[in-house]
C-alpha cells in the first residue's frame, strides 16, 4: 500500500476469528449497520467486516486465523495435516478464499497442509476504506511477509487471476520459497516503463449509475471458444471500461462478477457468500480498486520474470477453456508454457465446462488433479534433493535403507543442516548412517522405478522411501572412479541442445553425470561444472568432458545400473 510504511513490525500472531483485543463491538450484531473506522499506527484508516457476516456460509465451516502487519491483519485459512506438503491457494478479484471452497476438503483428505489467504480488502482481512492505500507492490510485498511470518517453504502454489500477478512476482522474486507452481487463468504481464496502460479512473470515489458490465453474459454461459477461436464475442467492454465500472459502477458487487464468469449458474447462498465481505460500499474499495492496479506494472516486473525465466521447478498451466477475457486465450496460457522451463514436457490442460472463475466450475476435478501433481512429481533437472541412507548388517550383506525428499519437498537447508546422523544412527538402530546431500539433479525427464508411500520424519524433513539397496561388505567404501552396481529399472532422458557433462575412463567407458553434489564441496554449484576438471583430481587416463547435446540422450538401467562417483561425490551412470 503506498501509504503504508511495510516496514513491517511483524507483529505476528496467529489469532482466532475471536479476535478480542481489537474486535468491533458497536456492530459485531449486525452485519449492515454503520462500520466502525478504526486506524493504524501508521494512520490508515479501515473498517473490519463483522464475524456475524460469515455465519452459515455452504461449504466454509473454517475458522479464521490471522496475521497483523503493519496494523492490519491479514486472514487465512489453515486446514488439512499441518506436516503434509504445503499448498498455497491465491484468489483474484472480486473474490476470496472461499472462491476455494469445493478444493480445499479434497486437498485436506489428501494429506496436504492448506492455506488459503485472503489478499488486504478482501474476505475476512482488513479493508482500508481510502483506494490510495491498496497497490499493486503492496500486495506483492505484503504476501512476502505472510510467507515470511507463517515461515511457509517448499510451497505448492496455485494462483488464478490477480492471485497469478501477486503470487509470480513473489515467486519470480523468490524462486527458493517454491517447490511446484500451477496457474489458472492468470499471467505476470510485462509493460514498459514508458507505458500506462489505461488511463487513470477520474474521481474514484464517485458512484455513478453505469450498464453492467458482464450484464450481456447469461447465468448458464454459451460457448465462446472452439479450441482456440473466440467464436463469440460477450460484447462486455474493453479492459478501460471494466477498470472505471468496478471502481464507480453504482451495480458493482462481487458475486455478479463471479456469476458472469462462471460457465453454470451460481446457487444463491453461493452468491450471497462472495458478497459477504463488503455488506456495504464501505468495505469495497479492496475489490474496487483492483482492475486499476494494472496501471501500476509499468517497467516493474522485469526482475520478476528474470527469476520465473530461470524456474526450472514444475510449473503447470490448468486453464478455463471458456474465460471470454484475455487471460482466457491459449495465447495467453501459451506464453508461459513456453517461458517457464519448468513448463516444458507437463500436461497442460483447456478445461471444457469452465469460466474463468473454474474454481467454481471444476473445483472438485482440479483439486484432484492438483493432488496427483504436487504429490508425485518425478525429480526434474535442478532440483534439489536429499537422501539418508540407513545401512544394517542382514546375514553377512549390508541392506541400505535410502529415504530422501524427491516428490515432497526440496531439502531445506535448514532442515537439513539441523540433522545430527549419530542421533539418527542410535533412534534407528543402524549400523551407518550416510547423509547423501544436499544433490541437484541433472536429469531432464525420469521415468522407471516406483516411488514408494512409505514415509519418515528426520527431525522436520519429511522424507519417503526411495529404495533398499544390498551392498556387498567388499565394495563398502570403494574409492572415487570405481565403478559401484546399484539394483534399480530407470530411464533418464537428457535433452538435446542442452548441456551434459562425462567422464571417460581409460578403456573408453563413457559415465554421464546424473547428479550434483554439495556433499564435500558446499559452495559448488551447477554453473561451474562446464569447468570441473578444474577443481578434479583425475586418476591417470580419465578425461572430463562438458559438451552440448545435438538430440536427446536417454540412459536406460534395466534391473541394474552402473555408477561412479568422483571425489566431490558427484554421481555418474555408465551409458
Amino acid at each position: 500500500m503506498s501509504n503504508i510504511k511495510l516496514t513491517i513490525s511483524l507483529t505476528f500472531c496467529v489469532l482466532l476469528a475471536t479476535y478480542s483485543s481489537n474486535s468491533i463491538s458497536s456492530n459485531d450484531n449486525n452485519c449492515y449497520s454503520e462500520p466502525k473506522i478504526m486506524t493504524t499506527a501508521d494512520g490508515i484508516e479501515f473498517v473490519r467486516t463483522p464475524d456475524i457476516c460469515f455465519q452459515s456460509l455452504p461449504d466454509w465451516p473454517y475458522q479464521a486465523k490471522y496475521v497483523e502487519i503493519d496494523g492490519l491483519r491479514q486472514a487465512y485459512i489453515d486446514e488439512g495435516d499441518p506436516d503434509g506438503p504445503l499448498v498455497l491457494l491465491l484468489h483474484g478479484q472480486p473474490s476470496w478464499s472461499y472462491l476455494y471452497h469445493k478444493m480445499i476438503p479434497i486437498l485436506s483428505a489428501g494429506g496436504f497442509r492448506v492455506i488459503a489467504m485472503d489478499h488486504l480488502g478482501m474476505g475476512r482481512s482488513d479493508k482500508p476504506i481510502n483506494i490510495g492505500d491498496y497497490s499493486y507492490l503492496g500486495h506483492h510485498v505484503r504476501l512476502e511477509r505472510f510467507i515470511k511470518a507463517l515461515e511457509l517453504r517448499d510451497i505448492n502454489l496455485f494462483a488464478q487471476d490477480w492471485g497469478s500477478l501477486i503470487g509470480l512476482r513473489v515467486a519470480g522474486m523468490n524462486p527458493d520459497w517454491f517447490a511446484r507452481i500451477v496457474v489458472a487463468n492468470g499471467t505476470l504481464p510485462l509493460i514498459a516503463a514508458d507505458k500506462q496502460p489505461f488511463p487513470a479512473v477520474q474521481n474514484p470515489d464517485e458512484m455513478v449509475e453505469l450498464q453492467d458490465f458482464f450484464g450481456g453474459i447469461p447465468a448458464q454461459q454459451k460457448p465462446y471458444y472452439a479450441d482456440c477461436n473466440l467464436i463469440s464475442d460477450p460484447a462486455s467492454g474493453n479492459f478501460a471500461d471494466w477498470i472505471n465500472y468496478a471502481m464507480k459502477g453504482s451495480s458493482f458487487k462481487p458475486s455478479s462478477v463471479v456469476e458472469a464468469l462462471t460457465w453454470l449458474d451460481l446457487p444463491n447462498n453461493v452468491a450471497a457468500a462472495y458478497d459477504a465481505p463488503f455488506p456495504t460500499r464501505k468495505y469495497m474499495a479492496g475489490p474496487r480498486s483492483f482492475p486499476s492496479l494494472i496501471n501500476e506494472l509499468s517497467g516493474i516486473n522485469d526482475e520478476a520474470w528474470v527469476g520465473l525465466s530461470k524456474f526450472e521447478k514444475p510449473f503447470l498451466t490448468l486453464w478455463a477453456a471458456n474465460d471470454p477475457g484475455s487471460l482466457g486465450t491459449c495465447e495467453t496460457q501459451q506464453s508461459l508454457v513456453n517461458r517457464v522451463p519448468g513448463a516444458r514436457g507437463l500436461p497442460h490442460k483447456r478445461l471444457e465446462a469452465a469460466s474463468h472463475f473454474l474454481q467454481e466450475d471444476q473445483g472438485e476435478m482440479i483439486a484432484k488433479s492438483l493432488i496427483k501433481f504436487f504429490s508425485n512429481v518425478p525429480l526434474r533437472k535442478g532440483d534439489r534433493y536429499c537422501e539418508i541412507l540407513l545401512a544394517k548388517l542382514k546375514f553377512f550383506a549390508i541392506e541400505a535403507e535410502v529415504w530422501g525428499t524427491p516428490g515432497l519437498n526440496y531439502c531445506p537447508a535448514d532442515s537439513w543442516d539441523a540433522l545430527d546422523a549419530k542421533a539418527i544412527k542410535k533412534e534407528t538402530g543402524s549400523q551407518a548412517v550416510i547423509m547423501n546431500g544436499p544433490r541437484y539433479w541433472l536429469v531432464n525427464t525420469t521415468s522407471g522405478s516406483k516411488i514408494s508411500d512409505e514415509y519418515k520424519m528426520f527431525g522436520d524433513l519429511k522424507t519417503r522411501l526411495l529404495a533398499k539397496v544390498k551392498i556387498d561388505p567388499s565394495n563398502a567404501g570403494k574409492a572415487p572412479y570405481t565403478e559401484r552396481k546399484v539394483s534399480r529399472s530407470t530411464i533418464y532422458t537428457f535433452n538435446g541442445g542442452e548441456e551434459i557433462y562425462e567422464l571417460t575412463s581409460p578403456n573408453g567407458d563413457v559415465y554421464v553425470m546424473q547428479a550434483m553434489s554439495q556433499t564435500v564441496n558446499a559452495n559448488l554449484t551447477m554453473s561451474d561444472l562446464t569447468t570441473l576438471n578444474s577443481l578434479l583430481n583425475l586418476p591417470d587416463g580419465w578425461t572430463y568432458t562438458a559438451r552440448r547435446l545435438k538430440e536427446n540422450l536417454v540412459l536406460t538401467a534395466d534391473g541394474e545400473a552402473t555408477v561412479i562417483q568422483d571425489e566431490l561425490a558427484n554421481t555418474y551412470q555408465r551409458r
